[in-house]
C-alpha cells in the first residue's frame, strides 16, 4: 500500500534542478471544472466544534457515492517529490481509488451490505467518532468545515449564507487549488505561459479558445446579464459567487503566507521554493465564467460538424447521383433510426428534423474548403512539426460532432424494486486525472442542503448530487444547438455581408509565450491564436459556393451564455425549491447546456432534457451550413445579445414515473435528432437497455442489483455483445476449413459464449480472460470494417463517412480531449452500420436498412471470403502490432493498453487500474421517506 506523507519540514524543500516532466504527459486536456480538499492544516486555521445544522437525512443510509482518485487534490513539493521518487501518497489522495477499481472484480457477488466496500457512504454529516479536523476557516464564526477520516470530503455548515459559501471556496482551494488554476487558464486561452509550452498544453488551450474565444468584457457581460435577468435569484447568485471566490482568495493567502501552496507553483516558476517570492493569483468573477466555458465546450454543447456532413453528402452525390447519393447519405447519418435503443418509451419530440423542402442550404464547391488558420506567429518550440500536428488534431476535435460526453444512468422505478422505493445508479464519465475534475463536498446553510460532486472551481453549489429527499444526475445529450453559417465576403476576405451591410469582422487575439521550467523542459516559444468572430460566430471555415467567396461560422446558442446555467444549479442545491419531479423539471429547465437529467426520491423517478434548443427558420435543415442571411436566422436572434427562441420546455423530451431510464449518451426520443453519427441499431446504450428491461421484468430491483447491472455492462466489449455473434453466422454458413480461421472463430466464439466482457482472469492478474479472443476482435474490425464498405463506397466516399464516424473506439484508443487510457468507450463507432449490412445480407428484417448491401457486394458467399480473409490477417497479427505500447504500456501489454489511467494535471501520480466503462463520480441511491 502507498505510504501517506506527512508534513514535515520537507514542505520547503529546494526545487530540484531536474523534475520529471509531470504536466507534460498531463496534457491539461479536457473537460471542465470542480472543486475541493488538500493538506491537513489544521495547524494553519482555528480549531472549533461543529454546530451541525439540524437536516433530516431521507436517505436511511441508503446514498453511496465514489470519486477516484482521492478528494485531496492539492500537494506541497516535497509530498510531489516523495510521490514521484517513491510512491508515497499525500492523505487522502488515493483512498477512494482501490475500492473503485476493485468493482471490476468484485461486482459479482455485491449485496446491498457490502455496496460500501465500493462505495463511500453518502450519507448527511460526519459521525463524531469519525471527525478527522473540524476548521472556522480564516477565523469566521460562521462557517465551520469538517472532513471525515476515511476519505477526507469536506462538509461545510454554515449559519449564514454569506458564510457557507466562504466555506465552499475555501474548502475547494484546500483541495483543487492548482487544477483550478490551471482551467482558469485554459477557459482564457492563457495555458502555455502558465504552466507551460508542452504540445498537450499548446492543444488544450487552442481546441477551447476556438470555441470561446472571449474578451474580458465579454467575460464581465455574462456575470451582468445572468444577474439582470434573473432577479432575486440572480442577485442570491452573485453574493454566493463573490463569498465563494473571498474563499479561494483567503486560502491563497493563508496557504502563502503559511507555505503549504500546491508544490506545482514552484516547479512551474511562479513561486520560490527558498525566500517565497512570486505570487499566486487571486482569483475574480470573470476566471469562474472561463472555467465555466470549458464545461460548456466539452460537455454541454451538442451539434457543429456541418461543414463536414455537407462534404460526405458531397462525395455520395458525387457518387451515386443526387437523388441516390442523398438516400445513401442519409442511410448512414442515421438522425432517426428506428432501431435506435431510447431513453423515453413513449412519445414524439420532433426537433432538428429533415424539412422536406431545405432552404438557403449553402454547399460548399468541390475542392474549395479550408479550415480557418488559428496559430499566427510561431516562435521556437511552437514552430515545429510535432506543433503544427498538435494543432491539427485540436482543429479537428474542436469542430467534430462528436462530443465526448460520455456518463450513464440507470433508474428504475419504485413499482419494480424489492423496497418499493425507486432506485438509481447514475453519474458523469468526465475522463481521469490527478487531481480529478470533479470534487466532492457536502454544504449545509441557509437555503443550501446538499452533498455530492462538482467541477474544480464552480462548487459554490453541488452540480451532481443528492439534497435532503432527492438526487439527480446528469448525461450528455448531443441535441444540436449549434450551426453553421455562410458568410459572403466583401471587399476583403475580413469583411462579410451582415443583413446587407458589408461589416468588417471582429479580430480577437492571444499572444502566448512560454519558456522551460522544472515542470515541463519544452523549450521556449511562442505563438498567437487569431479568431474572426462576427455576428454569426466564430469563423471556422474557408470557401466558396456557387464561385462567392464565403466564411463557414459556428454560432452556438449557448455562446456569451455559459455563466447563465448557474440559476438551475442553485435551485437543485435549494431544498426550498426542489420537492418534487416537477419543480426539478423547472429547475434543471434553468440550465442552458445539453444534458439528460435525472431525478429519484422515495416516490418518484423523472427525467427531462436540458439546452436552449433553437427555434430555426422554416425549411432550414440543421444539418448543413445555410446562408447568413434574415430568412434562415434563428427565430427572433439578436446578434447583440446572441438570443432567440427557444423550444418550449415541453418540446424537450421529458417524463415523471417510467418504468425505467437508462441514458448511455443515446437517443433521448423518438424523433428527436442528436447531433452526433452512428445512434442506430448497435449503441453503447443497448448495454444498459438490455440488463434493466430483463430486470425489470422480473421485478425486485435492488440497489445491488442495479449495480451490479452497470458494471457488468462496463466490462462489456459492445461489439462481441451485439455484432460478433452475426459476424460469426456469416463465417459459420458455411464449414470453415482453413485451420487459422478455424481457430479463430473457436476463440471467438467461446468468448462470445462466456459473455464477450473485457475482464481479468482474477483480480489483479493483469492478465484477461479469453485474452486471444481479445486480441483477435480488436485486430479484425477495422480490417473488416475497411474490406465490407470500402469496396462499395469507393475511396473517397468512404474517407468522407469516416470523417464523420471514426470506425471504432476501443478501450485503448485514443478518446479525443481525454486521450487513451480514459475509461469511456464504444461511443462512437461503426458497429450499427456493421450489424445493419450483415443482417441484410443474412436476408433478416432491417428496419432503418443501409441503402445499399455492402459486404460482398450483397452476396453471402462473397460476404464469408471478405470476412475470413480478414480473420485470417487479423489473426495473425501479433500482440505487439495490436496494441503498440505509449509512455505507460510496453508493446503488446493489451490489459495496460486498456488499463484506465489518472492523467497527471500535477505533481502527484497513480497506478493504472484495470479498465471498466462506467462513470468517473458515481452515485448509488434510495430514499426511504420524503419530506
Amino acid at each position: 500500500m502507498p505510504r501517506r506523507t506527512p508534513r514535515t519540514a520537507l514542505d520547503r524543500l529546494r526545487t530540484p534542478r531536474r523534475f520529471p516532466g509531470f504536466l507534460k504527459s498531463a496534457s491539461v486536456c479536457v473537460l471542465i471544472a470542480g472543486l475541493l480538499s488538500p493538506l491537513s492544516q489544521a495547524a494553519a486555521a482555528e480549531t472549533a466544534e461543529i454546530d451541525a445544522a439540524a437536516v433530516t437525512d431521507h436517505c436511511g443510509n441508503q446514498c453511496s457515492d465514489i470519486l477516484p482518485a482521492g478528494q485531496n487534490g492539492n500537494a506541497t513539493l516535497a509530498q510531489i517529490i516523495l510521490n514521484q521518487a517513491f510512491g508515497t501518497q499525500p492523505a487522502h489522495a488515493e483512498d477512494q481509488l482501490g475500492p473503485y477499481a476493485n468493482l471490476a472484480t468484485g461486482h459479482s457477488g455485491l449485496t446491498n451490505s457490502t455496496i460500501n466496500s465500493f462505495f463511500n457512504d453518502a450519507s448527511f454529516g460526519v459521525p463524531a467518532d469519525q471527525v478527522a479536523s473540524t476548521v472556522k476557516p480564516a477565523g469566521r464564526s460562521d462557517v465551520t468545515i469538517v472532513r471525515d477520516k476515511k476519505t477526507g470530503v469536506p462538509h461545510i455548515t454554515g449559519t449564514t449564507r454569506y458564510g457557507t459559501e466562504f466555506g465552499a471556496g475555501y474548502a475547494a482551494a484546500e483541495d483543487r487549488l492548482w487544477l483550478m488554476d490551471v482551467f482558469r487558464h485554459v477557459g482564457r486561452g492563457q495555458l502555455t505561459p502558465f504552466a507551460g509550452g508542452a504540445a498537450s498544453n499548446q492543444g488544450l488551450e487552442q481546441q477551447f479558445w476556438r470555441t470561446a474565444p472571449y474578451t474580458e468584457a465579454d467575460l464581465q457581460a455574462q456575470i451582468d446579464n445572468a444577474v439582470a435577468s434573473n432577479g432575486e435569484r440572480g442577485q442570491q447568485a452573485l453574493a454566493d459567487v463573490n463569498a465563494y471566490i473571498a474563499g479561494i482568495n483567503a486560502y491563497i493567502d493563508a496557504s502563502d503566507k503559511g507555505r503549504y501552496f500546491p508544490g506545482e507553483y514552484v516547479l512551474t516558476g511562479h513561486k520560490d521554493s527558498i525566500t517565497n517570492a512570486g505570487t499566486i493569483q487571486h482569483f475574480k468573477l470573470t476566471d469562474l465564467v472561463a472555467l465555466a466555458s470549458v464545461i460548456g465546450a466539452l460537455f454541454g454543447s451538442g451539434g457543429g460538424g456541418e461543414v463536414n456532413n455537407a462534404l460526405s453528402l458531397l462525395a455520395a452525390q458525387e457518387k451515386y447521383g443526387v437523388a441516390e447519393g442523398t438516400k445513401v447519405w442519409e442511410s448512414f447519418r442515421e438522425r432517426n433510426d428506428p432501431e435506435a435503443v431510447l431513453t423515453l418509451h413513449d412519445g414524439s419530440f420532433p426537433y432538428a428534423s429533415k424539412p422536406d423542402d431545405p432552404q438557403g442550404t449553402a454547399m460548399p464547391d468541390a475542392g474549395s474548403v479550408n479550415e480557418e488558420q488559428l496559430v499566427y506567429d510561431r516562435t521556437g518550440s511552437a514552430s515545429t512539426s510535432s506543433a503544427a500536428s498538435t494543432s491539427s488534431t485540436a482543429t479537428d476535435t474542436a469542430l467534430s460532432s462528436a462530443k465526448r460526453g460520455m456518463s450513464n444512468a440507470l433508474v428504475v422505478s419504485g413499482e419494480h424494486t424489492a423496497s418499493g422505493h425507486p432506485v438509481a445508479v447514475f453519474g458523469p464519465q468526465t475522463g481521469y486525472f490527478a487531481p480529478q475534475l470533479l470534487m466532492l463536498q457536502e454544504i449545509q446553510g441557509p437555503g443550501l442542503s446538499a452533498r455530492g460532486a462538482s467541477f474544480a472551481g464552480l462548487s459554490m453549489y453541488v452540480e451532481l448530487g443528492r439534497g435532503q429527499d432527492y438526487a439527480w444526475s446528469a448525461t450528455t445529450s448531443g441535441q444540436d444547438i449549434i450551426d453553421s453559417y455562410a458568410v459572403e465576403l466583401c471587399q476583403d476576405d475580413y469583411h462579410y455581408l451582415y443583413r446587407g451591410t458589408c461589416t468588417a469582422m471582429e479580430k480577437v487575439e492571444q499572444k502566448n509565450a512560454w519558456k522551460p521550467t522544472t515542470a515541463d523542459g519544452t523549450a521556449a516559444g511562442s505563438y498567437t491564436m487569431r479568431v474572426w468572430r462576427t455576428k454569426y460566430g466564430p469563423v471556422q471555415y474557408r470557401a466558396t459556393v456557387d464561385g462567392k467567396k464565403v466564411a463557414y461560422t459556428t454560432l452556438r446558442s449557448s455562446f456569451l451564455h455559459e455563466a447563465d446555467s448557474i440559476i438551475g444549479f442553485q435551485m437543485l442545491n435549494d431544498p426550498g425549491y426542489v420537492n418534487s419531479p416537477q419543480t426539478f423539471q423547472r429547475a434543471v429547465q434553468h440550465i442552458n447546456y445539453t444534458f439528460n437529467w435525472f431525478y429519484v426520491d422515495s416516490e418518484h423517478t423523472a427525467y427531462y432534457n436540458s439546452g436552449d434548443n433553437p427555434v430555426r427558420a422554416t425549411g432550414v435543415d440543421a444539418e448543413f451550413p445555410v446562408w447568413a442571411r434574415p430568412a434562415y436566422e434563428w427565430k427572433n436572434w439578436n446578434p447583440a445579445t446572441n438570443t432567440a427562441d427557444y423550444t418550449p420546455a415541453s418540446a424537450h423530451p421529458n417524463s415523471i414515473d417510467q418504468d425505467y431510464y437508462i441514458s448511455w449518451n443515446n437517443k433521448q426520443a423518438k424523433d428527436y435528432t442528436t447531433a452526433p453519427w452512428g445512434v442506430g441499431s448497435v449503441h453503447r446504450g443497448n448495454l444498459l437497455e438490455d440488463r434493466v428491461k430483463k430486470m425489470v421484468a422480473a421485478g425486485g430491483v435492488t440497489r445491488a442489483s442495479l449495480t451490479k447491472a452497470m458494471a457488468d455492462a462496463g466490462l462489456a466489449d459492445l461489439r462481441a455483445e451485439d455484432v460478433l455473434p452475426d459476424l460469426l453466422k456469416v463465417v459459420n454458413s458455411s464449414t470453415v476449413t482453413d485451420a487459422t480461421a478455424k481457430a479463430a472463430v473457436d476463440k471467438l466464439s467461446a468468448w462470445v459464449t462466456a459473455g464477450g466482457k473485457r475482464t481479468e482472469t482474477s483480480a489483479g492478474s493483469k492478465t484477461y480472460a479469453h485474452a486471444d479472443a481479445i486480441r483477435i476482435l480488436d485486430a479484425w474490425w477495422p480490417l473488416l470494417v475497411k474490406a465490407e464498405f470500402e469496396p462499395g463506397l469507393g475511396s473517397e466516399l468512404y474517407g468522407a463517412f469516416t470523417a464523420n464516424l471514426p470506425i471504432d473506439e476501443t478501450p485503448s484508443a485514443a478518446h479525443g480531449p481525454t486521450g487513451a487510457h480514459a475509461g469511456s468507450a464504444y461511443q462512437y463507432g461503426w458497429w450499427s452500420y456493421v450489424d445493419k449490412d450483415i443482417r441484410a445480407v443474412l436476408g433478416e428484417t432491417v428496419q432503418g436498412p443501409l441503402a445499399k448491401k455492402y459486404c460482398g457486394g450483397g452476396s453471402l458467399s462473397a460476404c464469408r471470403d471478405t470476412l475470413i480473409s480478414t480473420l485470417k490477417e487479423a489473426a495473425g497479427k501479433t500482440p505487439a502490432q495490436v496494441y503498440p505500447g505509449d509512455d505507460l504500456c510496453a508493446a503488446g501489454n493489451q490489459w495496460c493498453a486498456d488499463s484506465i489511467n489518472q492523467r497527471t494535471l500535477g505533481g502527484i501520480k497513480h497506478p493504472n487500474i484495470s479498465w471498466q466503462n462506467r462513470p468517473t463520480y458515481q452515485q448509488v441511491v434510495e430514499f426511504t421517506s420524503h419530506r
